[in-house]
């Protein structure tokens, strides 16, 4: 399948419905409202295709753009792809759902988050949390420094109040994801958790929000999901 092949099956796939919710959550002309579980009968065809999500992804439509992430080759990118990947995505479900998640399937994974948690920009700062959530939940913990991750959580506890609106989504979820993810620091999450409190998010049109880690790990330990880990990053 080439681009025009794949773009012409997601435009039949569009819904008016679904293109308003991703609009309500910041997408933006052009998209045309596919559902994510639409995808998989045209990844069937393509098969993982880097040249094709490359094309896909710089073509500024939404569903495009996720849907390049579907098919991406994580190994053939480097960090200067995922630069240019980040730079182009405009709203969290970009960021956090196609850039983070790729990101999360190479090596270079942490070494590049770290450097976007650090960038004090929005998005950048969110997809690095995110990524790191999505590594939590996937790999062994052998594979991560104990003596990192508790900085990283002081790091949420001393800044997650003062952080951009979509960064503090992602650093709360940071917390809830060692608490359940990374037994090492279990308690060390639930603490930071308890010290942290309610987090007030901000959201366009709608009341503020407020996100409590502390409850949504308790509510895991009562499941007996502590050590969960996913098979696949990507679906």
């Amino acid at each position: 399948m080439n681009f025009e092949m794949v773009m012409q099956e997601l435009e039949a796939l569009g819904k008016e419905r679904t293109k308003k919710i991703y609009e309500s959550n910041g997408a933006h002309e052009p998209l045309f409202g596919v559902a994510t579980g639409a995808m998989k009968p045209i990844f069937k065809k393509t098969k993982i295709n880097q040249p094709l999500a490359e094309e896909l992804y710089s073509s500024g439509n939404y569903d495009a753009m996720y849907f390049a992430g579907i098919i991406a080759d994580p190994k053939a990118m480097t960090e200067a792809d995922f630069e240019r990947w980040i730079d182009a995505a405009y709203f969290y479900m970009l960021s956090d759902f196609v850039v983070a998640v790729t990101l999360a399937e190479t090596d270079i994974a942490q070494e590049v988050a770290d450097k976007w948690i650090a960038s004090g920009e929005e998005l950048k700062m969110s997809a690095g949390w995110s990524c790191y959530c999505w590594l939590l939940g996937s790999r062994p913990d052998i594979k991560f420094s104990e003596s990192k991750l508790a900085n990283l959580l002081e790091l949420v506890e001393n800044t997650i109040h003062d952080c951009p609106e979509r960064t503090k989504f992602s650093m709360n979820s940071f917390i809830y994801t060692v608490g359940v993810s990374y037994l090492p620091l279990h308690d060390k999450a639930v603490e930071t958790a308890k010290a942290v409190g309610p987090v007030e998010v901000n959201r366009d049109k709608a009341k503020s929000k407020f996100l409590l880690a502390s409850d949504n790990i308790q509510k895991a330990v009562d499941k007996n999901q502590l050590g969960f880990k996913r098979k696949h990053v990507r679906c």
